[in-house]
């Protein structure tokens, strides 16, 4: 895994899982003022390692999934973290 200083916003783009995301950065890079890049880019980077981290639970959710049709049942009460990860990239959470 990268640290945040080897990431590049193609490196971000390509390591995001879902196009929503991808688009986010996208929007966020063209959307940010240039002297907010940095810390909007660290965001993103500390997502993308967070869900770099998660893909061997992913991978593994999918592989049983595909297997029995079906989540396990910790899965199943986990929540969903896309808004909390996307949140935090864009510097959003605890800001109110």
């Amino acid at each position: 895994m990268a640290s945040h200083d080897e990431w590049t916003v193609d490196r971000l783009h390509v390591g995001l899982p879902h196009s929503a995301l991808r688009q986010q950065l996208l929007a966020d890079v063209n959307l940010t003022p240039l002297e907010d890049l940095p810390a909007r880019l660290e965001g993103w980077a500390s997502a993308a390692e967070t869900l770099e981290a998660a893909r061997p639970r992913i991978e593994a959710a999918r592989a049983y999934v595909k297997e029995h049709g079906t989540l396990p049942a910790e899965y199943e009460t986990a929540p969903d973290m896309t808004d909390t990860v996307v949140d935090d990239a864009q510097g959003r959470r605890g800001a109110a």
